[in-house]
């Protein structure tokens, strides 16, 4: 089991707390690399896979929350979102009529 810190790193808890499994098929080539690689870095296989998968969700986390721009893209965003607003007759209509879904049949 892993916690995040306030730094979103990944922290492995005692082996103890892990109650839950994950069940996986590999391919011979993919758990050659994968044991290789966590023998390396002196982790056991679920160690270093629990590690691994773990990053990668909270990469995928930070991507969803923040974006990085250069100096002219950010001037260009900031001057997007100052701009006055337009009105955009059949959006304005998809968002207030009742769906299909909500239609009386």
């Amino acid at each position: 089991m892993y916690v995040q810190d306030k730094n979103m790193s990944t922290v492995t808890t005692h082996r103890r707390s892990r109650s839950k499994r994950f069940n996986l098929r590999a391919t011979a080539r993919q758990e050659k690399l994968i044991r290789t690689v966590a023998q390396q870095q002196g982790m056991n296989v679920t160690e270093f896979i629990l590690e691994s998968a773990c990053k990668e969700a909270e990469q995928a986390l930070v991507d969803q929350q923040q974006f990085n721009l250069s100096p002219t893209q950010w001037k260009a965003f900031a001057e997007a979102l100052d701009r006055p607003v337009k009105s955009k007759p059949k959006l304005k209509r998809l968002l207030t009529e009742p769906s299909i879904l909500e239609k009386p049949a």
